[in-house]
């Protein structure tokens, strides 16, 4: 935004929001949020974390920290939803459809979370940083997901 009295254009507003969102993230490596977007209004939010009702890795430590795991391997090893796995849960307990929408990532989804995203019905991707998994660029191609980076 370059100006005081200036708005900020849509991609620029829907990723500050979703680090908003990622603020809320109880994961000690890495805060990532997630929003899905239709028509210009918020669909429903996600960032990453332990299951709703089990403690955090702030409260029992981290399983991938303890064990040397790099980012972007052995998700299975975490007891944390990624920011767009819970987008996608929040949407679907409260009723909501995702599909046709536009999610915005603080970070590049995973493969995992590519997948779902894809089977989701998700038309695009904004995401501001990167994340080491050159399978979830492959799929994303293949499906034909539109996908941006927002830069600053």
């Amino acid at each position: 935004m370059s100006g005081r009295n200036q708005r900020p254009s849509w991609d620029e507003y829907f990723i500050g929001i979703a680090k908003l969102v990622a603020s809320r993230s109880t994961c000690l490596r890495r805060q990532v949020g997630a929003i899905a977007v239709r028509d210009r209004r918020i669909l429903a939010t996600g960032y990453n974390g332990a299951p709703a009702g089990l403690a955090h890795c702030a409260e029992v430590g981290c399983i991938r920290e303890q064990q040397q795991v790099p980012s972007g391997q052995r998700h299975e090893l975490c007891r944390g939803l990624h920011a767009e796995q819970n987008v996608i849960i929040q949407a679907a307990l409260h009723g909501i459809s995702i599909q046709g929408s536009t999610v915005y990532c603080t970070d590049y989804p995973c493969s995992l979370c590519m997948k779902m995203l894809i089977n989701a019905g998700i038309e695009e991707i904004v995401y501001s940083g990167a994340y080491p998994d050159d399978l979830a660029l492959e799929i994303a191609e293949e499906a034909g997901l539109r996908i941006r980076k927002y830069t600053d």
